[in-house]
C-alpha cells in the first residue's frame, strides 16, 4: 500500500487531532491516539511495571469489594465497559456479578476483538460483544440488551486523562448511553506523594517512554509523517496547580518535518503535550460524579488510599433548591 493510500485509510479524526494539535501555539495531541495495537500492548505492559501501582491496587479493591458489589448491583445486569477490558479487572467483575452480557468498547478494533475473544473462552456461557467506537462520540449499544439493568465499567482511572470539563461532559455522555437507573463503577487515583507518583509514568526500564513515542510512529505510518522520532524525549511532570501528572515529548534539538504534506517546525525545549493524569481527593471526585449527573452510593478505597473505586447511579435529576 502506497503512503496515500495509508494516508487515505486513516482515521479523519486522527488526522484532524494531530494537525490541529500540532499548528497551535501549545502543542498537544489527545491520549486516546495513544491506543493502535502496539500501544495497547504496551500499556497493557506499563500496567505489570512494578512501578505502576494503580492497576495492582485497583485489582485488590475490585477482590475484597466484589461481595458488596453484587449485592447491590445484583445479577443479570449488563456490563458496558468503556475501553477494552483487560485480562485482569474485569473477570473479576463478571466473577463476582454473574452478568447477562458484556459488551466492551473500544476505539482500537484489532485490541479490541483480541481481548473480547479472550474474555469469551474464559466466560463461554457469557455473551460477550464487542463495539468498536470512540466512547467519546456516538455510541449505540446492541439491541440484544434490550431493558435489562446496566452498569458502566470505567476502571484503571481513565477519568483522569479528561481535564474537568470534559471529564463532567464524558461523564453525562455515558449517562446518556448507560440511560436513567444504570450504575456505573469508575475508579479514580487519589493525590499521593510525587516520589510515588513520578516513577509510575517515567519507570526505570523505559516501557512508558515507548508508549510515549510510538504516538509519533504511528503518525509517521499513518498520516505520511517523517518526524524525527529520535529528536524527542519521554518528558513527566507534576503539574500541583491542576493536580495532574503530566506527559510531553520533548525536543531535543531543532526539527523540522512534515505530516500530511504539511510543514512543521520545532525548537529545541518545546514539548508536544500528549496526555494528563489527574488526581483526585474524595471530596473531590465525589463532586465531579455529582456534577456529571451521577449519584454515589458506595465507595471503596485501599488502607493507604491510594485509589478509590467508586459505584454511582444515575437517579433521577431534579431540579436544585
Amino acid at each position: 500500500m502506497s503512503d496515500r493510500q495509508l494516508e487515505t485509510a486513516a482515521d479523519p479524526q486522527f488526522k484532524a487531532d494531530v494537525l490541529n494539535g500540532l499548528r497551535g501555539p501549545r502543542r498537544a495531541i489527545p491520549a486516546r491516539w495513544f491506543y493502535d495495537e502496539r500501544g495497547s500492548e504496551l500499556f497493557d505492559d506499563i500496567t505489570r511495571l512494578p512501578e505502576y501501582y494503580p492497576t495492582r491496587t485497583e485489582t485488590a479493591l475490585l477482590q475484597s469489594c466484589s461481595a458488596d458489589l453484587a449485592a447491590r448491583i445484583g445479577p443479570g445486569a449488563a456490563v458496558i465497559e468503556f475501553g477494552a477490558g483487560s485480562a485482569t479487572k474485569t473477570p473479576l467483575l463478571l466473577e463476582a456479578i454473574a452478568p447477562s452480557a458484556y459488551v466492551p468498547i473500544d476505539i482500537s478494533g484489532d485490541y479490541l476483538r483480541s481481548s473480547a475473544d479472550i474474555l469469551q473462552s474464559r466466560f463461554p456461557g457469557l455473551k460477550v460483544i464487542p463495539v468498536e467506537a470512540d466512547f467519546t462520540g456516538d455510541v449505540e449499544l446492541p439491541e440484544i440488551l434490550g431493558a435489562s439493568q446496566r452498569l458502566g465499567f470505567f476502571p484503571g482511572s481513565t477519568i483522569g486523562n479528561f481535564v474537568p470539563r470534559s471529564s463532567v461532559d464524558l461523564l453525562r455522555h455515558m449517562r446518556d448511553i448507560l440511560g436513567e437507573g444504570a450504575k456505573l463503577l469508575i475508579g479514580f487515583d487519589r493525590i499521593k506523594p510525587d516520589e510515588v507518583l513520578i516513577p509510575a509514568y517515567d519507570d526505570m526500564s523505559g516501557v512508558t517512554a515507548a508508549f510515549n513515542l510510538n504516538l509519533l510512529h504511528r503518525i509517521n505510518g499513518e498520516l505520511n509523517g517523517n518526524i524525527p522520532v529520535e529528536a524527542f524525549v519521554h518528558d513527566v511532570r507534576w503539574n500541583d496547580m491542576q493536580s495532574r501528572i503530566e506527559m510531553h515529548l520533548r525536543c531535543l534539538r531543532n526539527v523540522e518535518f512534515r505530516v500530511s504534506g504539511e510543514a512543521f517546525a520545532m525548537k529545541a525545549g518545546e514539548s508536544i503535550h500528549t496526555e494528563n493524569s489527574h488526581k483526585y481527593d474524595l471530596r473531590g471526585l465525589r463532586l465531579l460524579l455529582r456534577a456529571g449527573a451521577w449519584t454515589p452510593i458506595a465507595d471503596y478505597s485501599d488502607q493507604k488510599g491510594w485509589f478509590t473505586l467508586v459505584l454511582a447511579e444515575a437517579a433521577p435529576l431534579f431540579a436544585a433548591p
